[in-house]
């Protein structure tokens, strides 16, 4: 247990280095996670007879991920970032990975912007392709959640979105201080948890478009309850009520998704 508290102490957030540039093991989860979301999206898609080619999902990948990088970027730097104005008047410095001629990557990403960025690229793709996008939602809803959970285990190898502080025999010290490893909380409930909800889900679904509204649904819960273990964002602290920007964030998610399903259900609208 003594060297689970001192994890941090023990354990180099760089894998490896190729030619002085430095490998991070968030790097390799991101990566992972990748690899691992598109092999599920082609296994249920295969599974569940939706008729889409393994190129047609290749193509959607790259678009949903360009657009989930721009918008966790963007979305951090208007959300959180505490020098949004100096990014705004040099967005050059938006994606540079480099401080001080020093590569660090590129650090701070907002998930609640990923998601407008992800939605933008998905129905750009299927306007463009003539595709029904709640279908690829459905097949998001499904493939994400596990490999969400490479992600924040990255983030707990990255040494960042660290807990609250605590004296829980299981905590982990950072900075010399014991902490929640609220990051694992995140890969357990945001992620396996939601992927067996959503599961079930599809086993009763009724129609297309379901799943993700139970995915944005059953996310914006586990993400509300983990950032009561979760530290606030530096430079933002608690926002309204004692709730962090995460959770007010998680709540708006949560009320346009049970709008919306309520709205498609008792509307029989279709999608």
């Amino acid at each position: 247990m003594e060297f689970w508290r001192h994890i941090y102490s023990n354990f180099d957030v760089v894998a490896f280095s190729v030619f002085g540039l430095k490998v991070h093991w968030y790097g390799i989860m991101y990566v992972l996670a990748l690899i691992l979301a598109l092999a599920l999206a082609k296994f249920f898609s295969k599974k569940m007879n939706m008729g889409i080619s393994n190129k047609c999902l290749d193509s959607y990948f790259v678009w949903v991920e360009i657009g989930v990088i721009l918008g966790a970027r963007l979305g951090y730097i208007l959300i959180y970032d505490s020098h949004t104005m100096y990014y705004i008047t040099h967005p050059w410095q938006i994606f540079n990975p480099y401080v001080n001629n020093e590569f660090v990557g590129i650090r701070g990403m907002s998930y609640h912007g990923a998601i407008i960025g992800f939605l933008i690229a998905t129905f750009l793709f299927c306007k463009k392709y003539k595709e029904n996008p709640w279908k690829f939602l459905d097949l998001v809803a499904l493939s994400v959640p596990l490999a969400y959970v490479f992600g924040r285990i990255g983030n707990f190898l990255n040494q960042e979105l660290f807990g609250r502080i605590t004296d829980v025999p299981w905590g982990i010290y950072v900075n010399g201080v014991l902490r929640h490893p609220s990051q694992l909380y995140e890969a357990f409930l945001e992620g396996i948890v939601v992927f067996i909800v959503v599961y079930i889900a599809r086993l009763k679904q009724t129609f297309c478009g379901e799943l993700i509204i139970v995915y944005a649904c059953m996310y914006s819960l586990a993400r509300f309850i983990c950032e009561f273990f979760r530290e606030p964002d530096f430079g933002i602290g608690f926002v309204l009520w004692g709730m962090s920007m995460g959770q007010i964030l998680s709540l708006i998610m949560l009320i346009v998704a049970l709008l919306f399903y309520v709205w498609i259900k008792f509307k029989k609208v279709n999608i």
